[in-house]
């Protein structure tokens, strides 16, 4: 005779069973209050970024911004497990944050929709524990990795082609550690150039195909994203400075170690960031400049997070266009003047000095995006300006960076 089903009822099953987080509990090192307090910065949510957001959302993270600009197509849903034919066109990071939150309703998410290159404030960088990126462009990777350095965050990146992939840490731990620029081959800086016109303005996307991928190498690669960051956050040994590649059509995986390269341009870390109530679109140029020099001394210079276009000049007829955008934002194609059609120079600024006409002008005005940082840079050392006030438009959620809002009297 069979034996009788087991019944077990609510009242049999202890608290600690009961526990969703149970099973990761009896990992000897695991601390789930630790990975509950984290915050995450999750860079795409296509292919990797849904295992990606899948996988912290079972496992308990407490915190995580998605940002991505694309809309949800066709195409993605055989390789996307948060999204369903139903979201066609809606926004990738808005659809994949809810997705998230379906999965465990205690997780704090936010989206963020905007060029992550050119729309993403820095200090949604520094409010990150770490950053994971689910990326398939080397420009955006470029920027991801120059804005942990400058911040001193770690970033987990992972790259996916047919049925191969690759995931890889970069922390920066010290002046020796490599970073994603110090991996960037000669091939890899030629494609890089093909997104931009001669006088770097952004090309329109390119119209070879997509990057062909897998749902199966896809997981496999967000899987070791997700638990490298799991052994980051609890203080274990990592893949930082190293990358794992699977080759699935082998069905073999292998580590390759990276080195620092002397003349990188990525490793410039901040010596202090402060942490200002000001919005980029209520404070000026001309006030940010003088709390700068008020910090670090007269001769303090401001440079801002990225390059802006001052303006469009036309070397043939002399028309001018006023800009003042990122220069990642105007494309190869405004280029041409509309007053007779020659190729127009331009303009461009970095440094806010006292001379210049968009000093009076707020951030914001002049193509900063929302919670950013401005770097100063006088006697010697480097401090961060942050703009803490777009906090919680970005991050929706109350911020409060370590140490807390320093010397606010210069309002």
């Amino acid at each position: 005779m069979a034996d009788a089903p087991l019944h077990i009822s609510a009242g049999d099953v202890s608290a600690d069973t009961d526990d969703r987080f149970h099973r990761f509990r009896l990992i000897r090192w695991w601390d789930q209050a630790r990975l509950a307090s984290s915050r995450v910065l999750l860079i795409g949510a296509g292919a990797l970024g849904n295992e990606i957001a899948k996988n912290l959302a079972l496992l308990g993270f407490g915190h995580l911004l998605i940002a991505d600009l694309d809309r949800i197509e066709n195409s993605n849903l055989s390789r996307s497990v948060l999204y369903r034919e139903s979201d066609n066109g809606k926004f990738k990071s808005e659809v994949a944050a809810r997705a998230a939150k379906d999965i465990y309703p205690a997780m704090r998410v936010h989206h963020f929709v905007g060029n992550v290159v050119h729309d993403l404030g820095l200090g949604a960088f520094r409010w990150a524990d770490v950053v994971i990126g689910g990326l398939d462009n080397r420009e955006a990777r470029l920027a991801i990795n120059r804005n942990c350095w400058r911040v001193g965050k770690p970033w987990i990146d992972g790259a996916i082609e047919q049925i191969q992939g690759i995931a890889r840490v970069f922390v920066p731990a010290s002046d020796d550690a490599p970073c994603y620029e110090c991996t960037m081959s000669e091939a890899d800086w030629k494609l890089l150039q093909m997104r931009r016109s001669c006088n770097l303005l952004t090309r329109q996307q390119m119209t070879e195909g997509r990057t062909p991928t897998t749902p199966t190498v896809s997981s496999i690669i967000a899987g070791v994203q997700c638990q490298e960051a799991v052994k980051l956050l609890h203080g274990l040994p990592t893949l930082a400075g190293k990358g794992w590649v699977f080759d699935g059509l082998g069905t073999e995986a292998y580590q390759i170690e990276y080195q620092r390269k002397p003349d990188c341009y990525s490793h410039d870390r901040l010596d202090e960031i402060i942490t200002l109530p000001a919005k980029a679109a209520d404070i000026t140029g001309r006030e940010l400049l003088d709390e700068a020099k008020r910090r670090l001394g007269p001769s303090t210079t401001l440079e801002l997070a990225r390059d802006v276009l001052e303006k469009l000049v036309c070397p043939n007829c002399r028309h001018e266009e006023v800009v003042y955008q990122s220069m990642g934002r105007i494309s190869a194609s405004a280029a041409a003047c509309p007053a007779c059609g020659a190729g127009r120079d331009a303009v461009t600024f970095y440094k806010l000095s006292p001379d210049l006409p968009m000093l009076d002008m707020t951030p914001a005005q002049f193509g900063t995006p929302p919670f950013d940082i401005l770097i100063a840079r006088g006697g010697g050392r480097s401090i961060g300006l942050e703009l803490g006030g777009d906090a919680p438009d970005v991050i929706g959620a109350a911020y409060e960076p370590a140490g807390g809002q320093e010397d606010l009297e210069w309002q």
